[in-house]
């Protein structure tokens, strides 16, 4: 597959390789030169959710909570 540079420097993917890749819009992608070659790269961006889970700790186990949920004694 071939794509032409536009005069600002941009390309389009291929929607073929977009899609067996699963760019999507807003995609980040990480350009690096690797023997001559412009190889390009999803970018491992952090998920804010996994960064967050399990930083609000109570202090308290499973149990316990339950318990106080159920209203058990």
């Amino acid at each position: 597959m071939k794509a032409r540079v536009a005069e600002r420097g941009q390309v389009t993917i291929p929607k073929a390789l977009r899609e067996q890749l699963g760019i999507r819009p807003g995609a980040v992608l990480d350009f690096q030169i690797e023997k001559g070659r412009l190889v390009a790269v999803k970018a491992v961006t952090a998920n804010p959710v996994d960064e967050a889970f399990g930083s609000l700790s109570t202090g308290r186990d499973t149990d316990d909570i339950l318990s106080d949920l159920r209203g058990e004694l």
